[in-house]
């Protein structure tokens, strides 16, 4: 069986060179950013991060509980940031940081789109994968469980 890194490494090698400069750069910033307890794997088509099953296999769907994923879709790339989702502070300080950089943010609920990496402030994005720590995480995700009544 191949590991999670030569499918990751597959799925560069497959982009087109603008695009694979662009997700390299930002997957290097999350690696280089990433609390300890999550790991990457491709996941559902796209790089991700999240808390290993063999960690916590209670998850809604059977899957790792992902944190972060990164992907090249058609008309732009994308970075989702499913912490910042989870916290409305969070998502309040990284809207910010875009303003104060006079960037312009294209984000849906926890879907940072961009065309060009030059989009992307890459120190926040280091900063904002290093607020949510698995616990963190975690946590939050069993409170929205617990609150839709599908918790533990």
């Amino acid at each position: 069986m191949r590991s999670d890194a030569t499918l990751v490494e597959e799925y560069l090698d497959e982009l087109p060179d603008d695009r694979r400069t662009a997700i390299s750069a930002i997957r290097d910033v999350v690696n280089e950013n990433l609390p300890d307890g999550y790991e990457e794997a491709m996941s559902f088509g796209m790089i991700g991060w999240g808390i290993p099953l063999a960690d916590y296999p209670d998850t809604y769907n059977g899957q790792p509980l992902g944190v972060a994923a990164l992907a090249s879709q058609k008309n732009h790339m994308a970075l989702y940031l499913m912490g910042i989702y989870a916290d409305a502070g969070l998502e309040e300080w990284f809207r910010a940081q875009y303003a104060e950089r006079g960037l312009k943010l294209d984000m849906g609920k926890s879907c940072v789109r961009f065309k060009r990496l030059d989009q992307v402030p890459l120190d926040v994005v280091g900063e904002v994968i290093r607020r949510v720590p698995p616990a963190t995480y975690l946590a939050q995700y069993e409170a929205s469980r617990a609150a839709t009544g599908k918790g533990r």
